[in-house]
Protein backbone atom coordinates (compact mmCIF):
# COMPACT_ATOMS: atom_id res chain seq x y z
CA UNK A 1 0.00 0.00 0.00
CA UNK A 2 1.21 3.22 -1.06
CA UNK A 3 1.80 6.10 1.66
CA UNK A 4 -0.44 9.11 1.66
CA UNK A 5 1.02 12.15 0.07
CA UNK A 6 2.08 15.13 2.16
CA UNK A 7 0.77 18.13 1.07
CA UNK A 8 2.95 21.60 1.16
CA UNK A 9 -0.38 23.35 3.18
CA UNK A 10 0.42 20.69 6.11
CA UNK A 11 3.85 21.95 6.84
CA UNK A 12 2.11 25.03 8.29
CA UNK A 13 -0.60 23.85 10.80
CA UNK A 14 1.93 21.17 11.48
CA UNK A 15 -0.83 18.58 12.74
CA UNK A 16 -0.46 15.50 14.63
CA UNK A 17 -2.05 13.68 11.70
CA UNK A 18 0.65 14.98 9.53
CA UNK A 19 3.48 14.27 11.80
CA UNK A 20 2.95 10.60 11.74
CA UNK A 21 2.30 10.48 7.54
CA UNK A 22 5.62 12.20 8.12
CA UNK A 23 7.33 9.31 10.38
CA UNK A 24 5.99 6.70 7.26
CA UNK A 25 8.06 8.26 5.25
CA UNK A 26 10.99 8.39 7.52
CA UNK A 27 10.79 4.69 8.08
CA UNK A 28 10.57 3.92 4.32
CA UNK A 29 13.71 6.58 3.80
CA UNK A 30 15.49 4.22 6.64
CA UNK A 31 14.73 0.82 4.93
CA UNK A 32 15.86 2.27 1.43
CA UNK A 33 19.39 2.91 3.16
CA UNK A 34 19.88 -0.07 4.47
CA UNK A 35 18.48 -1.95 1.50
CA UNK A 36 20.78 0.16 -0.38
CA UNK A 37 23.82 -0.72 1.75
CA UNK A 38 23.23 -4.41 1.89
CA UNK A 39 22.75 -4.41 -2.29
CA UNK A 40 26.20 -2.72 -2.30
CA UNK A 41 27.85 -4.97 -0.12
CA UNK A 42 26.28 -7.81 -1.98
CA UNK A 43 27.63 -6.10 -5.32
CA UNK A 44 31.37 -5.89 -4.46
CA UNK A 45 31.18 -9.48 -3.72
CA UNK A 46 29.57 -10.27 -6.90
CA UNK A 47 32.07 -8.05 -8.30
CA UNK A 48 35.05 -9.57 -6.31
CA UNK A 49 34.11 -13.45 -7.54
CA UNK A 50 33.91 -12.01 -11.12
CA UNK A 51 37.35 -10.71 -11.27
CA UNK A 52 38.70 -13.76 -9.48
CA UNK A 53 36.90 -15.46 -12.27
CA UNK A 54 38.73 -13.33 -14.36
CA UNK A 55 42.21 -13.73 -13.17
CA UNK A 56 41.70 -17.67 -12.64
CA UNK A 57 40.64 -17.58 -16.69
CA UNK A 58 43.49 -15.38 -17.85
CA UNK A 59 46.06 -17.69 -15.85
CA UNK A 60 44.33 -21.03 -17.38
CA UNK A 61 44.89 -19.12 -20.82
CA UNK A 62 48.52 -18.19 -20.26
CA UNK A 63 48.52 -21.74 -19.42
CA UNK A 64 47.54 -22.96 -22.48
CA UNK A 65 49.43 -20.76 -24.89
CA UNK A 66 52.68 -22.14 -23.29
CA UNK A 67 52.19 -25.42 -24.73
CA UNK A 68 52.89 -25.73 -28.15
CA UNK A 69 52.00 -28.90 -30.82
CA UNK A 70 54.81 -30.99 -32.97
CA UNK A 71 53.80 -31.68 -35.85
CA UNK A 72 55.28 -34.36 -38.41
CA UNK A 73 56.17 -33.52 -41.51
CA UNK A 74 56.68 -30.39 -43.43
CA UNK A 75 53.15 -28.82 -43.56
CA UNK A 76 50.34 -28.84 -40.97
CA UNK A 77 46.47 -29.15 -42.08
CA UNK A 78 43.76 -26.39 -42.01
CA UNK A 79 42.11 -28.76 -39.33
CA UNK A 80 45.32 -29.15 -37.36
CA UNK A 81 45.99 -25.50 -37.42
CA UNK A 82 42.80 -24.63 -35.90
CA UNK A 83 43.65 -27.41 -33.11
CA UNK A 84 46.39 -25.42 -32.54
CA UNK A 85 45.16 -21.95 -32.36
CA UNK A 86 42.12 -23.03 -29.78
CA UNK A 87 44.83 -22.76 -27.13
CA UNK A 88 44.81 -19.14 -27.97
CA UNK A 89 41.30 -18.68 -27.16
CA UNK A 90 40.03 -16.11 -24.06
CA UNK A 91 37.14 -14.70 -22.69
CA UNK A 92 38.00 -10.83 -23.07
CA UNK A 93 34.16 -9.81 -20.90
CA UNK A 94 35.21 -10.90 -17.82
CA UNK A 95 38.48 -8.53 -17.97
CA UNK A 96 35.54 -5.56 -19.19
CA UNK A 97 32.87 -6.65 -16.74
CA UNK A 98 35.35 -5.93 -13.88
CA UNK A 99 36.59 -2.44 -14.59
CA UNK A 100 33.14 -1.16 -15.42
CA UNK A 101 31.48 -2.92 -12.63
CA UNK A 102 32.02 -0.27 -10.39
CA UNK A 103 30.42 2.23 -12.74
CA UNK A 104 27.45 0.10 -13.84
CA UNK A 105 26.24 -0.70 -10.22
CA UNK A 106 28.37 0.53 -7.47
CA UNK A 107 28.68 4.16 -8.22
CA UNK A 108 25.13 4.93 -9.40
CA UNK A 109 23.63 3.33 -5.57
CA UNK A 110 26.84 5.23 -3.52
CA UNK A 111 25.73 8.61 -5.67
CA UNK A 112 22.00 7.86 -5.13
CA UNK A 113 22.58 7.43 -1.27
CA UNK A 114 25.03 10.33 -0.90
CA UNK A 115 23.04 12.71 -2.94
CA UNK A 116 19.30 11.79 -2.49
CA UNK A 117 19.13 10.15 0.85
CA UNK A 118 21.86 11.88 2.75
CA UNK A 119 20.76 14.95 1.22
CA UNK A 120 17.08 14.19 3.04
CA UNK A 121 18.71 13.38 6.12
CA UNK A 122 20.40 16.71 6.13
CA UNK A 123 17.12 18.17 5.61
CA UNK A 124 15.44 16.11 8.45
CA UNK A 125 18.42 17.36 10.93
CA UNK A 126 17.14 21.45 9.94
CA UNK A 127 13.72 20.57 10.09
CA UNK A 128 14.04 18.99 13.54
CA UNK A 129 16.56 21.92 14.56
CA UNK A 130 13.83 24.82 13.09
CA UNK A 131 11.08 22.70 14.76
CA UNK A 132 12.62 22.43 18.28
CA UNK A 133 13.85 26.09 18.02
CA UNK A 134 10.04 27.48 17.02
CA UNK A 135 8.42 25.38 19.47
CA UNK A 136 10.62 26.84 22.20
CA UNK A 137 10.27 30.86 20.92
CA UNK A 138 6.44 29.99 20.81
CA UNK A 139 5.84 29.08 24.60
CA UNK A 140 7.91 31.73 25.63
CA UNK A 141 6.20 33.99 23.57
CA UNK A 142 2.65 32.41 24.62
CA UNK A 143 3.83 33.49 28.58
CA UNK A 144 4.88 37.01 27.62
CA UNK A 145 4.18 39.31 30.09
CA UNK A 146 0.54 41.68 28.45
CA UNK A 147 2.10 44.29 30.90
CA UNK A 148 5.44 44.95 28.83
CA UNK A 149 5.65 48.15 26.78
CA UNK A 150 3.86 48.05 23.16
CA UNK A 151 7.18 48.14 21.41
CA UNK A 152 8.91 44.96 23.18
CA UNK A 153 5.55 43.33 22.29
CA UNK A 154 5.86 44.57 18.77
CA UNK A 155 9.43 42.99 18.87
CA UNK A 156 8.18 39.40 20.16
CA UNK A 157 5.51 39.44 17.68
CA UNK A 158 7.98 39.87 14.25
CA UNK A 159 10.52 37.90 15.79
CA UNK A 160 7.89 34.90 16.51
CA UNK A 161 6.92 35.62 12.45
CA UNK A 162 10.42 34.99 11.72
CA UNK A 163 10.92 31.99 13.57
CA UNK A 164 7.60 30.44 11.95
CA UNK A 165 8.83 31.59 8.37
CA UNK A 166 12.24 29.80 8.74
CA UNK A 167 10.55 26.39 10.41
CA UNK A 168 7.98 26.44 7.50
CA UNK A 169 10.68 26.83 4.76
CA UNK A 170 12.97 24.22 6.25
CA UNK A 171 8.78 22.04 6.61
CA UNK A 172 8.73 22.61 2.73
CA UNK A 173 12.23 21.56 1.39
CA UNK A 174 12.38 18.65 3.78
CA UNK A 175 8.42 17.71 2.29
CA UNK A 176 9.62 17.95 -1.05
CA UNK A 177 12.79 16.04 -0.72
CA UNK A 178 11.27 13.12 1.24
CA UNK A 179 8.84 12.70 -1.35
CA UNK A 180 11.27 13.36 -3.88
CA UNK A 181 13.40 10.35 -2.82
CA UNK A 182 10.19 8.12 -2.94
CA UNK A 183 9.36 8.63 -6.40
CA UNK A 184 13.57 9.05 -7.63
CA UNK A 185 14.08 5.75 -6.35
CA UNK A 186 11.94 3.56 -8.56
CA UNK A 187 14.57 4.11 -11.38
CA UNK A 188 17.72 5.43 -10.31
CA UNK A 189 17.83 2.15 -8.08
CA UNK A 190 16.44 -0.41 -10.45
CA UNK A 191 18.36 1.12 -13.59
CA UNK A 192 21.85 0.21 -12.54
CA UNK A 193 20.62 -3.26 -11.36
CA UNK A 194 19.12 -4.17 -14.59
CA UNK A 195 22.55 -3.13 -16.44
CA UNK A 196 24.27 -4.79 -14.29
CA UNK A 197 22.59 -8.04 -14.78
CA UNK A 198 23.03 -7.90 -18.46
CA UNK A 199 26.50 -7.49 -18.55
CA UNK A 200 26.32 -10.94 -15.78
CA UNK A 201 24.41 -12.64 -18.49
CA UNK A 202 26.66 -11.64 -21.14
CA UNK A 203 30.02 -12.68 -19.03
CA UNK A 204 28.10 -16.14 -18.30
CA UNK A 205 27.35 -16.73 -22.45
CA UNK A 206 24.06 -18.14 -21.52
CA UNK A 207 22.61 -19.67 -24.48
CA UNK A 208 20.69 -17.60 -27.39
CA UNK A 209 17.25 -19.04 -26.15
CA UNK A 210 17.70 -17.24 -22.46
CA UNK A 211 19.09 -14.21 -23.81
CA UNK A 212 16.09 -14.03 -26.28
CA UNK A 213 13.80 -14.66 -23.49
CA UNK A 214 15.17 -11.70 -21.20
CA UNK A 215 15.52 -9.40 -23.89
CA UNK A 216 11.90 -8.84 -24.23
CA UNK A 217 11.59 -8.41 -20.51
CA UNK A 218 14.32 -6.13 -20.56
CA UNK A 219 12.98 -3.88 -23.43
CA UNK A 220 9.48 -3.67 -21.34
CA UNK A 221 11.19 -2.53 -18.37
CA UNK A 222 13.38 0.27 -19.48
CA UNK A 223 10.75 1.60 -21.28
CA UNK A 224 8.93 1.19 -17.49
CA UNK A 225 11.82 3.22 -16.63
CA UNK A 226 11.78 5.58 -19.01
CA UNK A 227 8.09 6.44 -18.60
CA UNK A 228 8.83 6.75 -14.88
CA UNK A 229 11.54 8.85 -15.14
CA UNK A 230 9.75 11.73 -17.51
CA UNK A 231 6.70 11.44 -15.42
CA UNK A 232 8.59 12.38 -12.82
CA UNK A 233 10.40 15.37 -14.13
CA UNK A 234 7.44 16.61 -15.21
CA UNK A 235 6.07 16.76 -11.87
CA UNK A 236 9.17 17.90 -10.32
CA UNK A 237 9.02 20.79 -11.57
CA UNK A 238 5.35 21.78 -10.86
CA UNK A 239 5.36 20.55 -7.20
CA UNK A 240 9.16 23.19 -7.28
CA UNK A 241 6.89 26.42 -8.25
CA UNK A 242 4.15 25.09 -5.78
CA UNK A 243 7.06 24.66 -3.12
CA UNK A 244 8.13 28.29 -4.04
CA UNK A 245 4.66 29.84 -4.10
CA UNK A 246 4.20 28.68 -0.86
CA UNK A 247 7.46 30.08 0.51
CA UNK A 248 5.92 33.40 0.25
CA UNK A 249 4.61 35.34 2.53
CA UNK A 250 0.92 34.80 4.28
CA UNK A 251 0.09 31.80 1.86
CA UNK A 252 -3.25 31.01 0.26
CA UNK A 253 -4.81 27.99 1.53
CA UNK A 254 -7.89 26.52 -0.72
CA UNK A 255 -9.68 24.79 1.51
CA UNK A 256 -13.02 22.19 0.75
CA UNK A 257 -16.06 21.44 1.98
CA UNK A 258 -15.34 19.10 4.67
CA UNK A 259 -12.21 20.39 5.80
CA UNK A 260 -11.74 22.36 8.52
CA UNK A 261 -12.29 26.51 8.55
CA UNK A 262 -9.40 26.91 10.65
CA UNK A 263 -7.17 24.67 12.52
CA UNK A 264 -4.05 24.67 14.74
CA UNK A 265 -3.00 23.81 18.34
CA UNK A 266 -4.28 25.51 21.09
CA UNK A 267 -4.05 25.43 25.24
CA UNK A 268 -6.76 24.70 26.75
CA UNK A 269 -6.89 25.74 30.74
CA UNK A 270 -7.75 22.74 33.04
CA UNK A 271 -8.76 22.91 36.42
CA UNK A 272 -7.83 20.27 39.13
CA UNK A 273 -7.86 19.22 42.28
CA UNK A 274 -4.76 21.10 43.31
CA UNK A 275 -4.92 24.03 40.85
CA UNK A 276 -4.87 24.47 37.16
CA UNK A 277 -2.82 23.82 34.34
CA UNK A 278 -2.60 24.65 30.36
CA UNK A 279 -3.05 21.33 28.66
CA UNK A 280 -2.24 21.61 24.50
CA UNK A 281 -4.82 19.86 22.26
CA UNK A 282 -4.30 20.48 18.10
CA UNK A 283 -8.20 21.78 17.48
CA UNK A 284 -10.16 21.58 14.16
CA UNK A 285 -13.10 24.44 14.10
CA UNK A 286 -15.61 23.83 11.16
CA UNK A 287 -17.73 27.44 11.14
CA UNK A 288 -21.02 26.29 9.60
CA UNK A 289 -21.91 23.47 11.99
CA UNK A 290 -19.60 25.41 14.80
CA UNK A 291 -18.13 22.49 15.89
CA UNK A 292 -15.16 22.46 17.96
CA UNK A 293 -12.95 19.27 17.76
CA UNK A 294 -9.84 18.65 20.59
CA UNK A 295 -7.45 16.33 20.08
CA UNK A 296 -5.42 15.61 22.56
CA UNK A 297 -1.42 15.76 21.84
CA UNK A 298 0.02 14.87 25.69
CA UNK A 299 0.38 11.72 26.12
CA UNK A 300 -0.50 9.81 29.18
CA UNK A 301 0.74 6.98 30.92
CA UNK A 302 -2.16 4.00 31.13
CA UNK A 303 -5.02 6.74 29.69
CA UNK A 304 -6.59 6.57 26.48
CA UNK A 305 -7.14 9.75 25.06
CA UNK A 306 -9.92 10.41 22.62
CA UNK A 307 -11.10 13.19 21.00
CA UNK A 308 -13.43 15.47 22.21
CA UNK A 309 -16.49 17.78 20.26
CA UNK A 310 -17.57 20.67 21.76
CA UNK A 311 -20.71 22.81 19.68
CA UNK A 312 -19.83 26.71 20.08
CA UNK A 313 -22.39 29.23 21.02
CA UNK A 314 -20.11 31.58 21.63
CA UNK A 315 -16.39 32.62 21.75
CA UNK A 316 -15.16 36.19 23.34
CA UNK A 317 -11.77 37.12 23.56
CA UNK A 318 -10.67 37.55 27.69
CA UNK A 319 -9.34 41.00 28.17
CA UNK A 320 -6.08 41.21 29.81
CA UNK A 321 -7.06 42.73 32.84
CA UNK A 322 -7.97 39.69 34.60
CA UNK A 323 -5.43 37.76 33.00
CA UNK A 324 -1.83 38.40 32.59
CA UNK A 325 -1.73 36.58 29.20
CA UNK A 326 -2.08 38.38 25.30
CA UNK A 327 -4.12 35.41 23.50
CA UNK A 328 -6.71 33.87 25.98
CA UNK A 329 -10.28 33.61 24.66
CA UNK A 330 -13.48 32.22 27.16
CA UNK A 331 -16.02 29.75 24.91
CA UNK A 332 -19.56 28.47 25.57
CA UNK A 333 -20.60 25.56 23.89
CA UNK A 334 -23.99 24.40 23.92
CA UNK A 335 -25.49 22.97 26.56
CA UNK A 336 -26.53 18.95 26.61
CA UNK A 337 -27.13 16.32 28.81
CA UNK A 338 -24.57 13.76 29.91
CA UNK A 339 -25.00 10.47 30.53
CA UNK A 340 -24.23 9.62 34.33
CA UNK A 341 -21.26 8.03 33.87
CA UNK A 342 -19.41 10.60 31.34
CA UNK A 343 -19.97 13.33 34.32
CA UNK A 344 -15.83 13.34 36.12
CA UNK A 345 -16.34 13.53 40.01
CA UNK A 346 -14.15 15.47 41.97
CA UNK A 347 -10.48 13.63 42.14
CA UNK A 348 -10.10 14.78 46.27
CA UNK A 349 -13.43 13.06 46.88
CA UNK A 350 -12.78 10.21 44.43
CA UNK A 351 -9.91 9.36 46.26
CA UNK A 352 -11.47 9.53 49.66
CA UNK A 353 -14.21 7.32 48.48
CA UNK A 354 -11.82 4.58 47.40
CA UNK A 355 -9.75 5.41 50.30
CA UNK A 356 -12.75 4.48 52.68
CA UNK A 357 -13.68 1.53 50.50
CA UNK A 358 -10.71 -0.24 50.85
CA UNK A 359 -9.74 0.85 54.53
CA UNK A 360 -8.22 -2.67 55.37
CA UNK A 361 -9.76 -2.02 58.59
CA UNK A 362 -13.38 -2.14 57.50
CA UNK A 363 -13.08 -3.01 53.87
CA UNK A 364 -16.27 -1.98 52.11
CA UNK A 365 -17.88 -0.55 55.01
CA UNK A 366 -19.26 2.54 53.12
CA UNK A 367 -23.23 4.16 52.82
CA UNK A 368 -23.61 4.86 49.23
CA UNK A 369 -26.70 6.65 50.46
CA UNK A 370 -24.63 8.91 52.28
CA UNK A 371 -24.98 12.49 51.38
CA UNK A 372 -21.47 12.98 51.38
CA UNK A 373 -21.03 10.60 48.25
CA UNK A 374 -22.98 12.25 44.90
CA UNK A 375 -23.02 9.73 42.10
CA UNK A 376 -20.43 11.50 39.85
CA UNK A 377 -17.78 10.56 42.92
CA UNK A 378 -19.25 6.88 42.64
CA UNK A 379 -19.15 6.48 39.37
CA UNK A 380 -15.90 8.26 38.54
CA UNK A 381 -13.99 5.94 41.89
CA UNK A 382 -15.80 2.77 39.92
CA UNK A 383 -13.97 3.73 36.44
CA UNK A 384 -10.81 4.71 38.01
CA UNK A 385 -10.78 1.46 40.39
CA UNK A 386 -11.31 -0.71 36.81
CA UNK A 387 -8.69 1.42 34.92
CA UNK A 388 -6.22 0.81 38.05
CA UNK A 389 -6.56 -2.84 38.04
CA UNK A 390 -2.85 -4.09 37.08
CA UNK A 391 -4.63 -6.22 33.84
CA UNK A 392 -8.17 -5.52 32.36
CA UNK A 393 -11.16 -7.45 33.61
CA UNK A 394 -11.20 -8.88 30.50
CA UNK A 395 -7.84 -9.81 30.32
CA UNK A 396 -4.42 -9.18 28.20
CA UNK A 397 -5.13 -13.29 27.49
CA UNK A 398 -8.40 -12.98 25.27
CA UNK A 399 -8.19 -9.20 23.58
CA UNK A 400 -7.45 -10.37 20.23
CA UNK A 401 -10.07 -12.99 20.20
CA UNK A 402 -12.89 -10.76 21.11
CA UNK A 403 -11.20 -8.06 19.19
CA UNK A 404 -11.81 -10.43 16.17
CA UNK A 405 -14.94 -11.74 17.52
CA UNK A 406 -16.18 -7.51 16.99
CA UNK A 407 -14.86 -7.70 13.73
CA UNK A 408 -17.27 -10.26 12.33
CA UNK A 409 -19.93 -8.90 10.67
CA UNK A 410 -22.28 -11.79 10.99
CA UNK A 411 -24.06 -10.69 14.19
CA UNK A 412 -25.38 -14.57 15.47
CA UNK A 413 -20.93 -15.82 15.09
CA UNK A 414 -20.11 -12.47 16.96
CA UNK A 415 -22.81 -13.10 19.85
CA UNK A 416 -21.72 -16.74 20.00
CA UNK A 417 -18.09 -16.18 20.19
CA UNK A 418 -18.23 -13.08 23.19
CA UNK A 419 -20.48 -15.77 24.79
CA UNK A 420 -17.92 -18.40 24.84
CA UNK A 421 -14.71 -16.50 25.10
CA UNK A 422 -16.64 -14.85 28.42
CA UNK A 423 -16.44 -18.54 29.64
CA UNK A 424 -12.84 -18.79 29.01
CA UNK A 425 -12.04 -15.72 31.45
CA UNK A 426 -10.80 -16.65 35.04
CA UNK A 427 -13.72 -17.66 37.49
CA UNK A 428 -13.46 -14.37 39.70
CA UNK A 429 -13.24 -12.01 36.30
CA UNK A 430 -15.90 -13.39 35.21
CA UNK A 431 -18.22 -13.45 38.38
CA UNK A 432 -17.13 -9.59 38.70
CA UNK A 433 -17.79 -8.97 34.84
CA UNK A 434 -21.47 -10.29 35.44
CA UNK A 435 -21.87 -7.91 38.58
CA UNK A 436 -20.98 -5.02 36.16
CA UNK A 437 -22.52 -5.52 33.22
CA UNK A 438 -25.85 -6.70 35.18
CA UNK A 439 -25.73 -2.98 37.22
CA UNK A 440 -24.74 -1.62 33.63
CA UNK A 441 -27.79 -3.18 31.98
CA UNK A 442 -29.97 -1.59 35.26
CA UNK A 443 -28.40 1.84 34.14
CA UNK A 444 -29.70 1.51 30.43
CA UNK A 445 -33.18 0.74 31.67
CA UNK A 446 -33.02 4.18 32.08
CA UNK A 447 -31.30 5.94 28.98
CA UNK A 448 -34.28 8.12 28.44
CA UNK A 449 -33.49 9.92 31.40
CA UNK A 450 -29.67 9.55 32.16
CA UNK A 451 -28.97 9.21 28.12
CA UNK A 452 -26.66 6.16 28.61
CA UNK A 453 -27.70 3.94 26.00
CA UNK A 454 -25.69 0.50 25.30
CA UNK A 455 -23.70 2.09 22.19
CA UNK A 456 -22.84 5.07 24.99
CA UNK A 457 -21.32 2.23 27.90
CA UNK A 458 -19.62 0.93 25.63
CA UNK A 459 -17.63 4.10 24.73
CA UNK A 460 -17.01 3.88 28.14
CA UNK A 461 -16.56 0.97 29.43
CA UNK A 462 -14.66 -0.81 26.11
CA UNK A 463 -11.33 0.65 26.83
CA UNK A 464 -11.72 0.38 30.88
CA UNK A 465 -12.52 -3.37 30.64
CA UNK A 466 -10.55 -4.15 27.33
CA UNK A 467 -7.46 -2.24 27.45
CA UNK A 468 -4.27 -3.35 25.39
CA UNK A 469 -1.59 -4.43 26.83
CA UNK A 470 0.60 -1.57 24.11
CA UNK A 471 -0.56 1.38 23.18
CA UNK A 472 -0.14 1.28 19.46
CA UNK A 473 -2.00 3.10 16.61
CA UNK A 474 -3.32 -0.23 15.93
CA UNK A 475 -4.08 0.02 19.28
CA UNK A 476 -6.41 2.65 19.22
CA UNK A 477 -7.74 2.15 16.17
CA UNK A 478 -9.84 -1.41 17.62
CA UNK A 479 -10.59 1.03 20.28
CA UNK A 480 -14.46 1.12 18.61
CA UNK A 481 -14.07 -2.87 18.69
CA UNK A 482 -13.85 -2.76 22.23
CA UNK A 483 -17.07 -0.75 22.58
CA UNK A 484 -18.86 -3.18 20.51
CA UNK A 485 -18.01 -6.48 23.11
CA UNK A 486 -19.13 -4.23 26.21
CA UNK A 487 -22.55 -3.89 23.79
CA UNK A 488 -22.83 -7.06 23.07
CA UNK A 489 -22.63 -7.86 27.14
CA UNK A 490 -25.04 -5.12 27.83
CA UNK A 491 -27.81 -6.14 24.96
CA UNK A 492 -27.47 -10.21 25.36
CA UNK A 493 -26.57 -9.81 28.89
CA UNK A 494 -29.31 -12.81 30.03
CA UNK A 495 -28.12 -15.18 27.13
CA UNK A 496 -24.56 -14.78 27.75
CA UNK A 497 -24.76 -14.93 31.95
CA UNK A 498 -27.33 -17.74 32.41
CA UNK A 499 -24.42 -20.30 31.70
CA UNK A 500 -21.80 -21.69 29.15
CA UNK A 501 -22.73 -22.59 25.80
CA UNK A 502 -23.20 -25.43 24.57
CA UNK A 503 -20.29 -26.00 22.65
CA UNK A 504 -16.81 -24.66 24.60
CA UNK A 505 -15.37 -23.98 21.05
CA UNK A 506 -16.38 -20.78 19.36
CA UNK A 507 -18.23 -21.35 16.72
CA UNK A 508 -16.91 -21.70 12.91
CA UNK A 509 -16.39 -18.36 11.14
CA UNK A 510 -18.59 -17.65 8.70
CA UNK A 511 -18.50 -17.66 4.62
CA UNK A 512 -16.72 -14.96 3.49
CA UNK A 513 -18.92 -12.37 1.58
CA UNK A 514 -19.95 -12.77 -1.67
CA UNK A 515 -19.06 -8.90 -2.21
CA UNK A 516 -17.67 -6.14 -0.78
CA UNK A 517 -19.42 -4.17 1.85
CA UNK A 518 -20.21 -0.73 1.33
CA UNK A 519 -19.12 1.56 3.46
CA UNK A 520 -21.62 0.21 6.35
CA UNK A 521 -20.27 0.96 10.20
CA UNK A 522 -19.00 -2.23 11.50
CA UNK A 523 -21.86 -2.02 14.90
CA UNK A 524 -24.95 -3.26 16.75
CA UNK A 525 -25.94 0.13 17.13
CA UNK A 526 -27.96 0.18 13.77
CA UNK A 527 -30.60 -2.38 15.74
CA UNK A 528 -33.86 -0.51 16.63
CA UNK A 529 -33.59 0.53 20.43
CA UNK A 530 -34.00 -2.28 22.98
CA UNK A 531 -36.06 -0.75 26.51
CA UNK A 532 -34.58 -3.28 28.96
CA UNK A 533 -36.33 -3.76 31.93
CA UNK A 534 -34.95 -3.07 35.50
CA UNK A 535 -32.60 -5.76 36.66
CA UNK A 536 -32.41 -6.49 40.44
CA UNK A 537 -31.14 -5.42 43.28
CA UNK A 538 -30.45 -1.88 41.51
CA UNK A 539 -26.99 -0.23 41.23
CA UNK A 540 -25.43 0.44 44.29
CA UNK A 541 -27.48 -0.79 46.75
CA UNK A 542 -27.22 -0.21 49.96
CA UNK A 543 -25.67 -2.74 53.32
Amino acid sequence: MGHPPLEFSDCYSDSPDFRERLKCYESELERTSKFLKDVIKDGNNVIGAIRGYSVAVQKFSQTLQTFQFDFIGDTLTDDEMNIGESRDQQQPEAHYIVQNACDLLIKPLEKFRKDQIGVTKERRKKFEKESEKYYSQLDKHLNLSSKKKESQLQEADDLLDKERQTFCESSLEYVYQIQQVEDRKKFDIVEPVLAFLQSILTLNNLTVEMTQDFLPYKQELQLSLQNTRNHFESTREEMEELMKRMKLPNPIFIRHGQQPTIEGYLYVQEKWALGMTWVKYYCKYMKDSKLLLLLPTEQKPATKQIPVELTLKSCIRRKSESIDKRFCFDIETQESQEGVYRTVGSNIQVQKLLNAFFDPKCPGDVDLNSSEWDIKTITSAMKFYLRSLSEPLMTYTLHRELISAAKSENLDYRLGAVHSLVYKLPEQNREMLELLVKHLVSVCSHSCANLMTASNMGVIFGPTLMRAEEETVAAMLDIKFQNIVVEILIEDYKKIFSGPPEESLVPPLPPPRAAPRRRQPITISKRPPRHYSGLQPPAFESK
